[in-house]
């Protein structure tokens, strides 16, 4: 695929010095699919806060804000095809890239805009409410696709979901046309699930779960997924090839006992994955009877 077909995506995330999430992870994932990439750090740490202490380097929010303003007046801004954005250090860098956003599209309304809203896990929040709800507020209503997990879902729809009726429910109700929800809930014992809901078409990916999985399946997952959207597929094959890509990255790097997805090995994991996924169709609400 050509850079011109495939497309530049800016992605906006973490930035970990070792290790294979945030930017890490979304950046090779892009490049190895063959976009290049404007790669803009939110944060700087020396590893996942997983590992243990690390240092976090910050940037002053306006100078992130005038780095956003650069990025909207660079003379190769008709290369970019997509922005996906990830960890925030702060609720402001949410504002400045909702700036962004805004100012590509009236120059480009074809833009997609994926927003993965990294804010918490089963344990509740890991980032301050303010920056939740400036993701929430700000970047949500933009978003060409959104890829919460199911527990970020809540959250942002401010309601318990213990079934998939009520992910679809949720993800109709917060807006996006396109939604990804991770760990959906199975329907198969000892699996996980992605949800993914558009038009009317409801979708369910499963693989087999794995334990102790390293960090960074969300970044990989809502990087893989946007780069076969953009490259036309439809939308079962692209959860379909997606869901087997992230699964492959994970078991791959779990049997060699890594810390961290093992994405330098694994490339050819991103763009022809062999894994076996199963597909269902659920009932989209839409298509429910009215009671």
């Amino acid at each position: 695929m050509s850079d011109s077909a495939a497309g530049a995506v800016i992605v906006i995330s973490s930035h970990v010095v070792r290790g294979s999430v945030g930017n890490r992870a979304a950046v090779f994932a892009l490049e190895t699919l063959g976009h290049p990439v404007w790669a803009l750090p939110t944060v700087v740490l020396p590893w996942h806060p997983g590992h243990g202490r690390s240092t976090r380097l910050t940037f002053a929010e306006a100078d992130f804000d005038h780095a956003i303003d650069d990025l909207i007046a660079a003379p190769w801004l008709p290369e970019v095809k997509a922005v996906l954005s990830g960890y925030f250090g702060n609720a402001a860098q949410a504002r400045s890239v909702a700036k962004l956003v805004t100012a590509l599209r009236q120059k480009n309304p074809d833009i997609l805009y994926a927003c993965d809203p990294v804010i918490g896990d089963a344990g509740g929040l890991y980032v301050p409410e303010a920056t939740a709800e400036a993701i929430r507020d700000h970047l949500i209503p933009l978003a060409s696709l959104a890829t919460p997990n199911r527990y970020e879902l809540a959250w942002l729809a401010g309601a318990p979901l213990d079934d998939n009726n009520a992910i679809m429910e949720a993800a109709l109700a917060l807006g996006p046309s396109r939604m990804l929800v991770t760990s959906a809930v199975p329907m198969m014992s000892g699996s996980i699930g992605n949800l993914s809901l558009s038009g009317r078409n409801a979708l369910l990916a499963e693989h087999r779960t794995i334990e102790k999985a390293p960090n960074g399946l969300g970044d990989l997952l809502s990087a893989v997924f946007l780069s076969r959207l953009l490259a036309g597929m439809d939308e079962e094959r692209a959860l379909q090839l997606t869901t087997a890509s992230v699964y492959e990255v994970l078991a791959r790097a779990v049997k060699r006992g890594s810390d961290e997805l093992t994405l330098a090995a694994d490339a050819s994991s991103l763009s022809t994955p062999m894994a076996m996924v199963q597909m269902r169709r659920l009932v989209h609400p839409a298509q429910r009877p009215k009671k």
